[in-house]
């Protein structure tokens, strides 16, 4: 049987990923960051899915991946991220290095460990990118400039990659249904409680449209089943493309708005996300 990685598979978009695949007669290795998030995750499915403790920012951990594995690895997903919020002049240094750290550097990281083994059974490479790896937000500055570095570096492996025939993809969710979502209005209250007592009055507005937002995001959120259908198609597909757009209104925004002139797109953009 095939076998894959995923990485961030204790909930959300990974854990969906773990299940569905194993599901579909997969053998899956799935990154978590706790013993609590392995047991979880390996008993939805204790025949297919293993886990292992894999912090995509801790060297260690990434460094044992090569004792860790089986011999013959098909394919790694890599899952693993998290959402730094809040107005450009607000991020800190710190919360940059987290976002790329984690979005960016940790995702690579893995790849490069794992790349012997794909090497050996031609296997997949996918990434989890999203639609902000195409379209920055206001708000959501730091966290759109990691999905989008995440796509640049992406494109560049797909090409060195071709020798070996090992195919890399990008696939872009836009809301979908995790938990994440559902506590979008608690991650708001956070950055608006972590911003100085200056920035909160600067960005006062930008934060009540921020937060105007949150309910029509989590109204138009999609079903996990939809990202894992196309992360299985990525998996499976005879030929694989670069990139999978998840859902029919995310790919007509896309080609929509990467079209428009900036001027405009900026103006639809903040009027969207309720900015002033």
């Amino acid at each position: 049987m095939p076998s894959v990685l995923v990485t961030g598979a204790a909930r959300g978009i990974g854990r969906a990923i773990a299940e569905d695949m194993a599901a579909r007669g997969w053998n899956v290795i799935a990154g978590v960051r706790s013993q609590h998030d392995a047991d979880g995750v390996t008993g939805a499915n204790p025949q297919r899915i293993s886990a292992l403790l894999l912090d995509v920012t801790d060297e260690e951990q990434i460094a044992a991946l090569a004792g860790s594995l089986p011999d013959r690895l098909d394919a790694v997903v890599n899952n693993a991220g998290v959402v730094v919020g809040g107005p450009m002049e607000a991020v800190t240094a710190a919360d940059w290095r987290r976002q790329l750290d984690v979005n960016v550097i940790g995702q690579l990281a893995v790849t490069r460990a794992v790349l012997p083994r794909l090497r050996e059974s031609r296997g997949r490479i996918v990434f989890i990118s999203s639609v902000n790896g195409r379209m920055s937000m206001p708000l959501l500055g730091a966290y759109a400039a990691s999905k989008f570095a995440l796509e640049a570096a992406a494109d560049a492996l797909r090409m060195e990659l071709r020798p070996w025939r090992i195919a890399v993809s990008i696939v872009e969710p836009s809301q979908t249904d995790t938990d994440m979502w559902r506590t979008a209005d608690a991650m708001v209250a956070d950055v608006e409680a972590a911003l100085t007592p200056e920035h909160r009055a600067l960005y006062a507005k930008h934060i009540a449209g921020m937060k105007k937002m949150v309910p029509v995001s989590q109204r138009m959120a999609v079903p996990t089943a939809k990202v894992t259908a196309v992360v299985a198609q990525a998996l499976t597909a005879r030929r694989p493309r670069a990139r999978y757009i998840v859902g029919a209104a995310p790919k007509v925004q896309v080609a929509l708005m990467t079209r428009l002139p900036t001027a405009v797109r900026d103006i639809v953009l903040r009027k969207v996300s309720g900015q002033p």
